[in-house]
């Protein structure tokens, strides 16, 4: 559904006194507040089309309705929320489960909702509906060269979708891995990830880009292909210039420096970007910052410095995506929720005053180096977002205007109360 403008000018009216005495407190310290507001403004983050739906768990699903049939209505509802936020203007597309069957069509509805298309994604960790060959036992590292061609054709086939719909970028997730030992031979199914990949590379049109994702465990327990930073660190280097290495905030063993991963792939050119979601135990898949906020903010400090270092432009150098599942949220202010804490923490990161902070290492003084990082992780940038957001044209109270206007309500008069969104 289409949320108009008016609606939320009504709403953003009824808050702008009370806004205005917020952003004025917490603006008055902020240096440099116009370029820090236009950098809020420019910063987007994408959605991915199967997170339109509600997720489940190993023993049940429960749906919440109204959720999207079809890739238009995954699109209108990224629209909304895009209407709302102004901050996510472009969607993630799943292949198979999102396949677009016409290309300009869908761009159009795109379109009409102020998106883009964003990375591609693969799918070789499912069987598909007539698909000849199972990946049962692994996909790209199969010890069957049948197999390995039926998910390199699979890779290369989501690419064709997506330079059709604009996009520039392959996401490959592998579950590939074994659950006991013995089962794998390690160095040959990471010699033939190795050449999968490289078949895959090199039907890589030429602007185009390949990000290797990673993951410690999951579905398999006693080994994952490409298991951590370091194996798809290996790959990326060894495939080339165009193949980089995805971080996904979930997949990581319990306490791991995420921080200190993407600044080291900041530094050597190999970083691609960014699957956010929170977890407590492993790859759980919650909603951004809902369980350590903290560690977000200092991953974002590190990202911010090291892209400030190499020049990089914040919103664009590198990729911006959610990867969540909302197992008893409405999707959608799930979403909301998840956009609004990435963008809390990059504008924590933002006022982190980056010459004290120097001095303070230079000089190994611990307690100064906490206290400044912790002066910017506790001031309460909301009102900074919000400002964008308004000058953007979007709500100050996203999820507010989305409640009060009953979205969810009306979705499911629409599509049903038993509708279950594709892929999932």
């Amino acid at each position: 559904m289409l949320i108009e403008k008016s609606r939320i000018d009504e709403a953003n009216h009824q808050l702008s006194n009370k806004h205005q005495r917020q952003f004025d407190y917490v603006a008055a310290d902020v240096k440099n507040l116009d370029e820090v507001i236009q950098k809020i403004q420019a910063f987007n983050i994408a959605i991915p089309s199967w997170a339109l739906g509600t997720g489940g768990t190993r023993f049940g699903r429960f749906s919440g309705g109204g959720e999207p049939r079809t890739l238009e209505e995954k699109i209108e509802d990224v629209g909304a929320i895009h209407a709302l936020n102004k901050s996510s203007n472009s969607i993630s597309l799943h292949i198979p489960w999102d396949i677009p069957s016409n290309a300009d069509a869908i761009k159009a509805v795109a379109a009409h909702h102020g998106l883009r298309f964003d990375a591609v994604n693969s799918n070789t960790f499912q069987d598909q509906k007539d698909q000849s060959l199972s990946y049962k036992f692994g996909s790209l590292h199969h010890s069957d060269k049948a197999v390995r061609k039926q998910a390199v054709e699979h890779n290369i086939e989501v690419i064709k979708y997506g330079v059709e719909l604009g996009s520039n970028a392959l996401s490959v997730w592998l579950a590939d891995g074994s659950s006991f030992p013995g089962q794998l031979n390690f160095r040959n199914a990471f010699q033939n990830t190795l050449e999968s990949l490289q078949e895959i590379y090199a039907a890589l049109p030429q602007d185009w880009k390949v990000w290797v994702e990673y993951k410690p465990y999951e579905p398999y327990f006693y080994s994952t292909t490409i298991g951590d930073w370091g194996q798809s660190l290996l790959l990326a280097n060894k495939l080339g210039p165009k193949a980089s290495t995805l971080v996904d905030l979930g997949h990581h063993l319990p306490n791991t420096n995420i921080e200190q991963i993407v600044s080291l792939l900041l530094m050597e050119g190999k970083l691609a970007g960014f699957h956010f979601n929170d977890s407590k135990y492993g790859d759980d898949d919650l909603t951004v910052g809902s369980i350590n906020p903290y560690q977000l903010f200092l991953i974002f400090n590190e990202l911010v410095e090291g892209m400030d270092a190499r020049g990089m432009a914040h919103a664009t150098s590198i990729g911006w995506m959610i990867d969540a599942s909302h197992n008893v949220k409405d999707p959608i202010e799930d979403l909301l929720q998840s956009v609004e804490a990435i963008k809390i923490a990059y504008a924590q990161a933002l006022l982190v005053d980056t010459a004290a902070l120097k001095q303070a290492q230079e000089s190994n003084d611990a307690v100064a180096a906490q206290e400044i990082l912790q002066a910017a992780y506790r001031t309460d940038v909301r009102p900074l977002i919000a400002e964008a957001r308004l000058r953007e044209g979007g709500a100050l109270n996203p999820l507010g205007v989305y409640r009060s206007l009953d979205v969810r309500s009306n979705l499911i008069k629409e599509r049903g109360q038993n509708t279950v969104a594709t892929g999932l």
